[in-house]
């Protein structure tokens, strides 16, 4: 995994009378197993990734408590878990990426809003929207209310995280529906602290197993059955939500003595709510607010008379909702409409209607909140200084730096395998000509940055081939598609080279197999040489696009840029029609150094031999044209002053970082460029035969280079 959790899962095992101290994501794992979970699953993605990771370091614990542990191949795997909770009173959680998740697993969630549960199950859900994402801009909240399933948005304080997953399943229960639990990158890694209690076992689980199955037909979704259950939910399960909302208090509500305004906002924001009215002069750190605060744990469904009680006797509230639609704004309204109260709802307008609510954000839209509504017993010159002063400060910072700072997009890690990929569609396009190239989801993508620019299409995860089949034949030339490894298995297999082979597609597909899923910290896939365990997987891509009945499919070593383009070359020119297949071979750098460094530094403590391969630049020979960096655009390869006091242009010059892939020699001999590369050995611990070759190096280079006259 990304980072190991060995250490902290010890507090998993903490009781009664004990208090836990860490992150969110480690209080949510206790939280779930306070709560009695029998089985728990999950695909990762950022920001919940981690979740999967601790419970996979807690591997022993859970095995104790017999929960049962499954590392899902996609969100849809993961939601269908869920419905062991429909029969049986087994209690369960699934955790993946939102909303991309979301939507790769609504299928199996429809059904199961439908059918209902009996017991409690509860979806943890990374919200990954704003200046963070890695995502599309989408909210949970959409699909919250058209399948109608609980939303849980709990305030960013570990307290309050482990009593809304403890009440979530009750809520669950107790309303026979399946809850969503949403969490912002904020909310997982924030520190702080709570009271512990005793782990609980599941009336079932892997230790203590079902009998006998339960068949209920009124649980099945089809008709009619599906009718009944669609009332159900208005019926008796909304009903039954509300009332346990209200009598159980989830959301919280903050007095304050200005009661003229209030401020409601969704659980995620309260932080940055209270950090704002800090700012102003309106709170305290500590989180006493003149201003009155309800913080909605749960945003959906809503809790009519909790809003109007709130709003009665108020000229105006400010709704702090974090993105668009404006779901719960135009749900208060409607509430308000109906209580016959004329309180004002000012939201998007003061706030922005798209974007992260930052402290910021939140500062600026609450200065002119203030000023619409000038409540009495607030000093407005007072409470608007912030904004004022913070954009003095940027302006002197503008004018410091003399311009914007530049944007700093994503990009491939050092020495990362798809790299070279890329290069190679780049050089070879010199003689080809550029195609169509059909991007996917994960490292890969950021071949559509600089310096490649490749990757017209980005439509979703191992959707890479799918995307091209309206592309490919109406284009002039083949078309290339990318396809990772976690994607393969995620979605690819099925829907990419299922569907092309069915369909008799013509067209290149380039599978990245670098070992892991990367870019979610490094997980294991089915065709990870080793899992966990460290037993072999036994699953292997090759042998599942040959059993597929793909003809064409060869294996290349990435970091051979020379041989990809070859293989590139005959897959694109090729005669004949049919899906041509090249699997790109090499293991994530990153993971690769992970691995290693480890066992490196056992064997320099051990005092034994090591050799680290490092490539550098003959600046002399180096013309400055820096189109190796244009090639490669490797963070290692970077520019500096020429030594040369009779030239004047920089040169390229290799940091410090390089991992000794040998991309940057690579590039340079399949392109053409300037031979200014150069590789190095360097020897730690030199055994005699290295300080023999050692010495004579320098003796025959200190004769060859000796003027002699």
């Amino acid at each position: 995994m990304e980072r190991s959790f060995s250490k902290e899962v010890k507090q998993l095992r903490l009781g009664d009378g004990d208090t836990f101290h860490g992150e969110g994501i480690l209080a949510v794992t206790k939280a779930l197993l306070q709560s009695g979970v029998s089985y728990v699953g999950g695909y990762q993605g950022a920001p919940i990734s981690h979740l999967m990771d601790v419970l996979v370091d807690a591997e022993d614990l859970l095995s104790e408590l017999g929960v049962h542990l499954e590392t899902s191949t996609s969100e849809a795997a993961a939601a269908a878990m869920l419905g062991a909770s429909i029969n049986y009173p087994i209690r369960g959680a699934v955790t993946w990426k939102s909303t991309v998740g979301t939507n790769v697993a609504s299928d199996a969630l429809s059904n199961l809003a439908s059918a209902g549960v009996t017991g409690g199950a509860m979806m943890i859900l990374g919200e990954d929207y704003g200046e963070g994402s890695s995502i599309l801009q989408e909210r949970t909240h959409a699909f919250a209310t058209k399948s109608q399933m609980w939303l849980l948005d709990p305030r960013p304080d570990l307290e309050t995280i482990v009593t809304m997953v403890e009440k979530g399943f009750e809520l669950s229960e107790c309303s026979n529906t399946p809850v969503m639990l949403e969490l912002r990158i904020r909310a997982c890694h924030v520190h702080g602290a709570f009271p512990t209690s005793d782990n609980k076992v599941g009336e079932y689980n892997r230790n203590r197993t079902i009998k006998e199955p339960s068949h209920d037909f009124g649980r099945i979704t089809l008709p009619p059955s599906t009718y009944a259950q669609e009332k159900h939910k208005i019926e008796v399960r909304m009903p039954e939500a509300i009332k346990f909302i209200r009598e159980n208090q989830l959301n919280d509500h903050f007095d304050g003595d200005i009661n003229d305004v209030g401020i409601i906002c969704q659980g995620g924001l309260y932080n940055a709510t209270l950090r704002a009215l800090v700012q102003a002069g309106l709170a305290e750190a500590s989180g006493d607010s003149r201003i009155p605060i309800l913080a909605l744990n749960v945003t959906y469904p809503l809790v009519p008379d909790e809003i109007s009680n709130f709003c009665a006797g108020k000229s105006a509230i400010l709704m702090v909702e974090e993105g668009q639609p404006d779901y719960l704004e135009e749900a208060i309204n409607v509430i308000l409409r109906k209580a016959d109260l004329q309180t004002k709802v000012i939201g998007k307008g003061p706030l922005p209607m798209a974007g992260e609510y930052t402290a910021e954000v939140v500062l600026r839209g609450l200065s002119e909140f203030l000023r619409q509504t000038a409540p009495k017993g607030v000093d407005l010159a007072v409470a608007t200084a912030p904004i004022q002063e913070l954009d003095q400060h940027k302006a002197k910072a503008m004018e410091l730096l003399g311009d914007v700072l530049p944007a700093r997009p994503p990009t491939f890690c050092t020495g990362c395998p798809e790299r070279p990929l890329f290069s190679a569609i780049r050089i070879l396009e010199k003689d080809l000509g550029p195609t169509h190239v059909s991007c996917d989801i994960g490292c890969h993508t950021f071949s559509t940055l600089p310096p490649f620019n490749l990757g017209n299409t980005v439509l979703g995860y191992g959707l890479g081939l799918s995307s091209a089949a309206g592309v490919a034949p109406n284009f002039d030339k083949r078309v290339i598609s990318i396809m990772g490894d976690g994607g393969f298995w995620h979605n690819g297999v099925t829907n990419g080279v299922g569907s092309a082979l069915f369909n008799k597609a013509d067209g290149v597909l380039m599978v990245i197999k670098n070992g892991y899923t990367s870019a979610t910290g490094w997980q294991y896939l089915p065709s990870t040489l080793r899992a966990r365990e460290g037993r072999a997987t036994g699953s292997s891509i090759e042998g599942v696009i040959k059993s597929m009945g793909a003809n064409w499919l060869r294996n290349v070593p990435n970091y051979k840029v020379g041989s990809v383009m070859k293989t590139l070359r005959q897959a694109l020119t090729g005669q004949g029609k049919g899906l041509r297949v090249i699997v790109a071979d090499s293991e994530c750098q990153l993971a690769k150094q992970r691995r290693v460094g480890p066992e490196v530094a056992a064997r320099l403590k051990n005092g034994q031999r090591d050799v680290r391969t490092r490539f550098g630049i003959d600046e002399d020979t180096c013309t400055g044209d820096r189109a190796c960096i244009r090639l490669s655009g490797c963070p290692s390869l970077t520019i500096k002053a020429n030594p040369d006091p009779l030239r004047s242009d920089p040169v390229t010059t290799v940091l410090d970082t390089c991992v000794g892939c040998g991309l940057c020699g690579e590039v340079a001999h399949a392109a053409v460029l300037c031979p200014s590369f150069y590789k190095v050995d360097i020897v730690r611990n030199p055994n005699l035969w290295d300080r023999f070759k050692d010495g004579m190096h320098r003796r025959l280079l200190g004769d060859a280079t000796r003027v002699r006259i």
